[in-house]
C-alpha cells in the first residue's frame, strides 16, 4: 500500500431527494481515476460522514471498494467524538475492505493531549487496519501537537498524519517527524506546494474533486522538488482555491459538480446549497476557464 501523491478527499453526491447517488459517485470515482488521482478518502468531513447512516456509510464504502478495483488506496473515514464508537467504525471498514482509516482527532470534547494519545493507541490497538492520524484544528476545536505525534508515530499501525494547519511552522514540525514508515500528507489545498516541497508526501486534497489532473501535477511537481512548476500550477489553481473559500468545506465544491456532469449541488442539512449570487457565479467562471483541467473523461 502506498499512500502518498495527489488522494481525493472525496465528496459524497445525493440525489435531488437527498438519497445517495451512487451514480454520480461513480463518475466521480472514474473522473478521479482518469486524471491521476493517487489515493481516495471516502466518507471524509468532505463526504459529509457525520450525515451518513451506518447503512449508508457502507454501501457508499463497499460501492467504492468494489469499483476502483484495487486500482488505488481506498481510505475510509472512521473518526468519531468517542473512542469505543471510532473503534467499531474502524473495524466495520476493514471488514468492507478499506485500505487504510483516516482518524480525525475526537471533535467538540476537546481532549488533552494525554486524551489524544490514548485515544489513538486504542483505535491502533483493537482495528486491525492502517490508520492515518487526522489534525483539522479549525473542526475539532483541539490540536494533536508535534510532540504527541512524535509519541504515536512508533506505532506499527500508525501509518502517517493528515496535518490540515499550513503555517510554516507546522509544516516544518511535521516533516521532521516524517520517515520510511510514518508519512505526513498536507490536508491543506492552500499551502500543499509548500508542505510538500518541504517533506511531505502528499495532500489529501478537496479542490481535487474538480480539478484531479491539475492537482496530481501539482503533487509530482512539489514531491520532485521541482520549484518552478510547483509555483506556476499552484499559481493557476489559486482562482478556483480562493472560490472556494466562499462557503464552508463542501458547500462550494458541490456547487461545482453539476457543471462537470458529477451530480447535483445538494449537500445535507444543516449544510444548505450555496446560493445564487456573486459567490455562484464566480466559482463557475473560475471554473469553466479551467475546463482543460476539469473535464470529465
Amino acid at each position: 500500500m502506498n499512500i502518498r501523491g495527489s488522494i481525493c478527499a472525496l465528496v459524497t453526491p445525493f440525489d435531488a431527494d437527498g438519497s445517495l447517488d451512487l451514480a454520480a459517485f461513480g463518475r466521480l470515482l472514474d473522473f478521479q481515476l482518469a486524471g491521476g488521482t493517487q489515493g481516495l478518502v471516502v466518507a471524509g468531513s468532505t463526504g459529509e460522514a457525520h450525515m451518513l447512516d451506518h447503512d449508508e456509510f457502507d454501501r457508499l464504502l463497499a460501492f467504492a471498494i468494489h469499483h476502483v478495483g484495487g486500482r488505488v488506496p481506498v481510505i475510509a473515514g472512521t473518526g468519531e467524538a468517542g473512542t469505543a464508537k471510532t473503534v467499531a467504525l474502524t473495524r466495520r471498514a476493514r471488514v468492507l475492505g478499506a485500505d487504510a482509516a483516516l482518524v480525525v482527532v475526537p471533535y467538540y470534547v476537546r481532549p488533552t493531549q494525554e486524551g489524544l494519545r490514548r485515544h489513538f493507541l486504542e483505535v491502533a490497538d483493537r482495528s486491525d487496519l492502517p490508520i492515518l492520524l487526522y489534525n483539522v484544528p479549525g473542526r475539532t476545536g483541539s490540536d494533536l501537537l508535534p510532540a504527541t505525534v512524535a509519541r504515536l508515530r512508533d506505532h506499527p499501525a500508525i501509518v502517517g498524519i493528515k496535518e490540515a494547519r499550513g503555517d510554516q511552522e507546522r509544516i516544518q514540525a511535521m516533516a521532521e517527524l516524517a520517515g520510511k514508515d510514518f508519512v505526513y500528507l498536507s490536508g491543506d489545498d492552500g499551502s500543499a506546494g509548500a508542505a510538500m516541497l518541504a517533506g511531505a508526501a502528499g495532500t489529501i486534497s478537496v479542490v481535487a474533486n474538480l480539478v484531479p489532473a491539475a492537482f496530481r501535477a501539482l503533487c509530482d511537481a512539489a514531491v520532485a522538488g521541482d520549484k518552478l512548476a510547483t509555483a506556476r500550477t499552484h499559481a493557476a489553481l489559486q482562482p478556483l482555491l480562493q472560490a472556494l473559500e466562499c462557503a464552508p468545506n463542501p458547500i462550494a465544491v458541490k456547487a461545482a459538480l453539476p457543471l462537470l456532469g458529477l451530480g447535483t449541488a445538494r449537500p445535507r442539512l444543516p449544510l444548505v446549497e450555496l446560493e445564487d449570487g456573486p459567490d455562484r457565479a464566480r466559482l463557475h467562471q473560475v471554473l469553466s476557464s479551467l475546463a482543460s483541467l476539469s473535464t470529465a473523461a
